[in-house]
């Protein structure tokens, strides 16, 4: 039996897309993606530490802890692909809201396939083994901020600079699969976004010029959302976007002090909601 071992922490982080376009309906049912992805300060914490079998524990969500969970699901392939018998004891801390829009569960996945390649490396190619777990999953191996392209995994590298920003979630969960579907039952296709323009504007006091196909489907459904986007206006935060499918929302500020004071003032008047500061990385 393989002695007990000291867990290493490994830190999963939240995403935005600072603009999603939806191009069009692919074959297969997936879609074309153009999309600016950035992690952020926040996320889920993780501990690692090889075992004798794969275990899963999960702390602050009710989540399942086997072959339903995205982290089990990728510990699991990679220990296969890597020809590993010995194991893993995972410990999943949940600190983001579920379905929400930030990519916790694709960012959990990817830390587990870069912390366990670490723990048992083997010649496996994580960005093909990260797509087979989500269109989301390898962007999180890249460690960086880059536009999207295809479903999701064309990555290309992009110079984000640190933009501070609050993050609210109104408590509401919103499926991936149903926000594109109403989207596609629309036809409500978008053009590739202003990527050049959209850069220049995160170090501006300008509006961004970015724009999310998905967010009027999602909004036009959930009160909660439109009321979010209007309360980080309201503060007089800048250009205010809900991330991925929702249900969270963003908006840029000018400095961290101004981005603390607009969350404390949110948190006052929604004390149910999930509020955060964070900071592009």
């Amino acid at each position: 039996m393989m002695p007990e071992a000291v867990p290493t922490t490994y830190f999963a982080p939240a995403k935005v897309n600072l603009g999603l376009s939806v191009r069009g309906l692919r074959q297969g049912g997936y879609h074309e993606l153009h999309s600016i992805m950035v992690p952020l300060t926040v996320g889920d914490e993780l501990d690692i530490a090889p075992a004798d079998t794969l275990t899963l524990r999960v702390e602050g969500a009710d989540l399942p802890a086997d072959g339903h969970n995205l982290v089990y699901r990728a510990a699991r392939a990679y220990l296969d692909a890597a020809g590993q018998p010995s194991g893993a004891a995972i410990t999943l801390r949940k600190r983001l809201p579920l379905a929400s829009g930030l990519g916790g569960g694709s960012s959990d996945a990817a830390t587990t396939l870069m912390a366990l390649a670490r723990l048992y490396p083997a010649s496996v190619h994580l960005p093909t083994l990260a797509l087979t777990l989500g269109a989301d999953v390898p962007f999180f191996l890249l460690g960086q901020a880059a536009l999207a392209e295809g479903v999701g995994e064309v990555l290309t590298p992009l110079p984000v600079p640190r933009v501070p920003l609050v993050l609210v979630n109104p408590g509401v969960e919103v499926s991936a699969r149903d926000a594109y579907t109403w989207l596609d039952e629309e036809e409500a296709f978008t053009p590739p976004l202003d990527v050049e323009g959209i850069l220049a504007a995160l170090t501006s006091r300008h509006e961004v010029p970015f724009h999310n196909a998905l967010q009027d489907p999602v909004a036009a459904r959930h009160a909660p959302i439109r009321e979010a986007l209007t309360a980080l206006a309201d503060t007089g935060l800048r250009s205010p976007l809900m991330s991925g499918s929702g249900a969270t929302c963003f908006a840029l500020a000018e400095n961290d002090d101004q981005a603390h004071a607009a969350a404390r003032t949110i948190q006052a008047r929604q004390p149910g909601w999930w509020v955060a500061t964070a900071c592009t990385l």
